[in-house]
């Protein structure tokens, strides 16, 4: 690495090919939302010739961030990918949204990717969810790189930005994450900052010259080497620290010479298993540049140090009945097996699927079985279907590229796959596979909404099953008891994005309106009630009479009904009317219009009527003593619990806790888990939590994360019910 001084002309204007997975590398960019991600992905494709401009393709359009969303927001709120070519080698590099909110579309990028590159901007430093997804990559062992990038930023100083990087993802082997180049500094302006202008290769001690606009190759001068052998020692000590061939640290120790190239073999080695994390510096071409600073040796770090798709494992697959099944790794002749890793809407094409070949090759005009991964509980459907694939293409921009196969490794795009959604597996008609899922995030965050109006409300529902068709991170619930339609999101960035895609894209204005939880009612001590339904005017009449009495039961008892009559009072064929009566009456409510449970109802004394008396009657009259036995009780007001887990890190521990009490909780122990962090247990009265997304995220400085599962029903104090009462007899 750092031995190339040429670019290769790139595939400007037309589609980037790969015809077998070595020549592939899929890339995925990490980093905190302003880190610099975007304006890499573009610096990349400007050295590399697929645009002429940085990050413009022929229409103008940007090549990562060309939503009309992103326009507005002024960042990016989706997986983004965009294909250059280098030396010969296909690069996939995939751009995600720094943001929390859209960590569906990371998880969706690090699926597709072979390694990841975790953009870390000087002027902020690494932030706590860059970390956590540093440590998810090293829990499946995917190779990395550090790309330090604002260093035209005030007081940016690249050595203590990568001393912060040893500490943050270097915390088993700091040795193990150490610069490649050194960035060298220019005369200082009139503001007193000096701007990068080059790099010098610490292996190499070969000179990097940007400031023409160019790379171009020279000496380091005699006052830059005591700076460079410094570095140049350190980073020999920890390529040959995790080198495979134990000799070389004996033959350094012994004050032998390591050649060269066998240092660069095996750092590259190292870094392809993910054991050794280069950092390098990268910035933006300035105006009329070809290149910009560190793109070449970015370039050259990617083609030659990350693996090829050939080096990642086989994904665990099985018949679509659960039976096992073996594949080779990456095998363009194999049985085909895809994954739909993004799905999205274009106004013209339709529904669109980007797809990861994992093994045999996808041909436009064929018929693939779609295997889906069963997700109802998000509004998704569970199926297994034959779809024809439509035309493959390759995106860049807003531009779709047509390409005439995809390879077992490669990524690529499918028009007109109508049943296909994110998550789901593409695998041959007469041989259907099913991929097992990724883990992705619980949405959190409820978004309760209504039509704008009649048109709007009838494309709302078509609007929603196209909105979570393309985002497995949202759920849609029809809420029974509420009769709301909710969106539950991953927070109110995440949000924001739903409503306007709703609006632009599938043309549907909605309303936001309170989201209410569901709430129960139940006695709160013995009470009787009669209900008497005699009607006489002419012609048949209605007669029935029940007495019953009503107790409540512990939590979880739902409705219990008994039969204690005597005597025929009630005849044996109206016995069930009454207790329907009451089961419809209870599900309706009896004080606040709230489902009624947790009693016995026992049915004790009536009277019929040999002619008049009915099933009808008997059931209204159930109804009416229900309705009178809680008009003399207390009801109280339940309210939904929710068992709620948060993972934080040690440092917050104490005001999560505290903000759990301010919210009614109760907090039921805690365990460490792993090094610095906690896991808190508690329950929570859902009607405190529905923000609690939102407020989590900024308690603890976007690190921590929850999950939350229903856990029972019980009474809500009465100085909160009156407030919930009073609120609800204003929105009525």
């Amino acid at each position: 690495m750092g031995d190339k001084t040429q670019t290769h002309p790139g595939a400007a204007g037309r589609a980037v090919a790969a015809d077998h997975p070595a020549s592939v590398r899929n890339v995925v960019l990490v980093g905190h939302s302003g880190s610099g991600k975007t304006t890499l992905v573009e610096a990349l494709a400007l050295t590399a010739g697929a645009v002429n401009r940085a990050g413009r393709v022929e229409d103008g359009g940007s090549i990562s961030d060309y939503d009309d969303i992103e326009h507005r927001q002024q960042r990016s709120v989706q997986l983004s990918l965009v294909p250059v070519a280098w030396d010969g080698v296909k690069i996939n590099l995939l751009d995600t949204p720094g943001y929390a909110d859209f960590v569906g579309e990371l998880r969706a990028g690090l699926r597709a990717a072979d390694a990841a590159l975790f953009v870390v901007s000087a002027s902020d430093g690494v932030d706590g969810s860059t970390r956590m997804v540093w440590e998810e990559c090293a829990a499946v062992g995917m190779p990395r790189a550090i790309v330090i990038t604002h260093l035209e930023a005030a007081r940016a100083d690249f050595e203590e930005m990568t001393r912060v990087c040893a500490e943050a993802f270097g915390a088993d082997d700091p040795d193990a994450v150490l610069p490649l180049y050194l960035p060298l500094r220019g005369s200082p302006g009139p503001d007193g900052h000096a701007p990068v202008t080059g790099l010098v290769g610490l292996l190499t001690k070969k000179l990097f010259d940007y400031s023409s606009g160019e790379r171009k190759e020279s000496e380091p001068g005699d006052d830059q080497l005591p700076r460079l052998e410094e570095a140049r020692n350190r980073l020999i000590e920890g390529i040959i620290a995790e080198s495979e061939d134990e000799t070389l640290m004996d033959r350094y120790l012994g004050g032998g010479q390591v050649d060269v190239k066998t240092l660069i073999v095996d750092l590259e080695r190292a870094v392809a298993r993910g054991a050794f994390f280069p950092v390098l510096a990268a910035t933006p071409a300035a105006e009329g540049a070809k290149q910009g600073i560190g793109t070449v040796e970015l370039l050259e770090l990617v083609t030659r140090g990350f693996p090829t798709p050939l080096e990642h494992e086989a994904p665990t697959v099985t018949t679509v009945d659960g039976g096992p099944r073996e594949l080779r790794p990456c095998d363009p002749d194999g049985p085909l097996v895809a994954e739909v890793v993004k799905t999205s809407s274009d106004p013209y094409v339709g529904r669109v699927s980007l797809v990861r070949v994992f093994s045999g090759t996808l041909r436009p005009d064929e018929t693939v079985h779609v295997s889906g991964h069963g997700l109802a509980d998000r509004g998704h459907e569970d199926h297994d279907v034959d779809e024809r694939v439509g035309a493959l293409s390759v995106p860049f921009g807003k531009q779709q590229r047509p390409v005439t196969h995809v390879i077992a490794g490669d990524l690529a795009c499918v028009a007109k796959l109508g049943r296909a959604e994110t998550g789901d597996t593409l695998s041959a008609k007469d041989d259907p596979l099913l991929m097992e899922p990724w883990q992705m995030p619980d949405p959190l965050l409820p978004l309760a909404i209504q039509a704008h109006s009649k048109p709007d409300e009838d494309k709302l529902s078509q609007g929603l099953a196209r909105l979570v068709a393309e985002d497995p991170t949202m759920r849609l619930e029809q809420n029974q008891d509420t009769h709301q339609v909710v969106l539950w999101c991953l927070g109110e960035a995440h949000a924001d994005v739903a409503l306007e895609r709703l609006r632009s894209r599938y043309g549907v204005q909605v309303d936001v309106v309170p989201h209410r939880v569901s709430l129960r009612e139940t006695f709160a001590d013995r009470s009787a009630g009669r209900g008497r339904h005699v009607k006489q005017s002419g012609g048949h009449g209605q007669y029935a009479i029940c007495e019953i009495e009503v107790e409540p039961l512990p939590g979880g008892s739902g409705i219990e009904f008994v039969d204690k009559v005597v005597g025929g009072a009630v005849p044996r064929q109206f016995i069930p009317s009454v207790e329907k009566g009451v089961r419809t009456q209870a599900a309706k409510g009896v004080a606040a219009g709230h489902p009624l449970i947790d009693v016995r109802v026992t049915l004790l004394d009536g009277k019929a009527h040999s002619v008049d008396s009915s099933d009808a009657a008997f059931q209204t009259a159930g109804a009416l003593a229900l309705r009178e036995a809680a008009a003399d009780a207390r009801i109280h007001l339940l309210e939904p619990v929710a068992e709620v887990t948060v993972l934080v890190g040690d440092d917050y521990v104490g005001p999560v806790m505290s903000d759990l009490s301010g919210r009614r909780g109760r907090v039921l122990g805690t365990e460490q888990v792993g090094s610095g962090r906690t896991l808190i247990r508690a329950e929570v009265p859902e009607i405190e939590i529905g923000r609690y997304a939102i407020d989590l995220r900024s308690l603890s400085h976007g690190t921590a994360r929850f999950d939350r599962h229903y856990a029972r029903h019980e009474p809500m104090p009465p100085q909160v019910a009156d407030r919930v009462r009073q609120q609800e007899r204003e929105a009525s």
